[in-house]
This record gives structure tokens, sequence and C-alpha cells, in this order.
């Protein structure tokens, strides 16, 4: 099971808490998490991502062992410690505006 934190927003849009827990299969990779996150809860599909071309929305940032995974190609290996569970992989809302 893989570890997700979603930020308030979508969280309260998916009516779940702050982290959840998502099956995936190896390779473990942003998008297939996005995958399981997307068919766990589908009033999520199109918030994190594009539904045709699956690019990340512009506002939408992902972090994982300190680490800013936002512009990683979505099919590479997510690291070790997010694979087995012991680290989670954050969604995060970016803030613009000045």
């Amino acid at each position: 099971m893989i570890r997700v934190i979603l930020p308030t927003h979508l969280r309260r849009l998916a009516n779940t808490e702050r982290q959840v827990q998502v099956p995936v299969n190896a390779p473990v990779t942003i998008r297939t998490v996005l995958d399981s996150l997307e068919n766990t809860y589908p009033m999520l599909k199109g918030t994190i991502r594009d539904q045709n071309t699956l690019q990340r929305r512009a506002f939408v940032r992902f972090f994982a062992c300190g680490q800013d995974l936002s512009h990683v190609p979505t099919d590479d290996p997510l690291p070790d410690s997010v694979a087995n569970g012991s680290e989670p992989l954050w969604v995060v809302g970016a803030m613009a505006g000045g």
C-alpha cells in the first residue's frame, strides 16, 4: 500500500482523511499511484492531472523524501521508501500571486 497525503481541497472532495492508502503494483511511479488514487476516489479524476493528456495540473506539485518530484517523468520509479510505504507521496496545491 502506498501512502498519499492530500491537500485540504482534495481531501474534502474525496471525503477522506489527510492521508490515504492505495494499492499499487510494481513499478511504483507517480502515474501508477495516481491511477490507483483515481480508481479508489473517482471524484478526484481531472483534479490532479488532465483527464485526456494525463499531465499534472499547473498548480499541483508532488513531493516525496524531501524532494520536489513535480517535473520528474511520471513513469520514473518513486523512491524505495515510498514504494515500501515508509514515506508518503505528497500531493500539494501550489500557490501563486503577487
